[in-house]
């Protein structure tokens, strides 16, 4: 098992609570587990998904600076960075999940900053001294914000796996009523 612990020993809450989704005993005995913890292990995909496209959201709004900082360089923007910044910063409207559903503007709750790949790639303050980035520097930019958002994005469709395995199972229960459906319209 990878290791889990941060460099100050604090565990790793989002490392761990991935790979636990993505181990193959995550969902094992799918169809003997207890239901309330088929629903939260459901949830726990749902929390991860979540935090998932969080990550991605601000990928890709560095994503959209540097493409517009590259666009500017090469004369098609007569705009300055800060002139376009609340164009660029407000995008296309708000994202829906592979379920249909809006994704929650808030902050959702994020482990500890540490020694994930996505912790050095957020943390990379670029923004502040592009203009005196050169092109080298720029593509490189680009490039390690594309690796990780292709590498979120991977994670987040495994995980949307693993949803839809355990929201299955419980769809399977409630129609055959190996569960109560009274039960739960109570719980929410």
């Amino acid at each position: 098992m990878a290791d889990d612990t941060t460099t100050d020993g604090t565990e790793e809450q989002e490392r761990r609570r991935i790979d636990r989704i993505l181990d193959d005993d995550f969902l094992e005995g799918l169809d003997e587990m207890p239901i309330d913890e088929l629903r939260s292990r459901r949830a726990l995909c749902d929390e991860v998904d979540v935090e998932l496209s969080y990550y991605r959201r601000l990928l890709h709004g560095r994503m959209d600076l540097l493409a517009f900082e590259l666009r500017r360089r090469r004369g098609e923007e007569e705009r300055s960075l800060i002139e376009a910044l609340p164009e660029i910063l407000s995008g296309p409207p708000a994202p829906r999940t592979s379920r249909g559903r809006n994704v929650p503007v808030a902050l959702p709750d994020l482990p500890a900053k540490g020694r994930r790949e996505i912790d050095r790639v957020l943390d990379d303050d670029f923004l502040a001294h592009l203009p005196t980035l050169d092109e080298e520097e720029l593509a490189s930019i680009r490039q390690t914000l594309t690796d990780a958002e292709t590498e979120i994005s991977e994670q987040r469709r495994r995980v949307y796996e693993v949803y839809e395995q355990a929201q299955a199972e419980l769809t399977r229960r409630y129609r055959e009523g190996l569960a109560d459906v009274d039960e739960l319209l109570r719980d929410g």
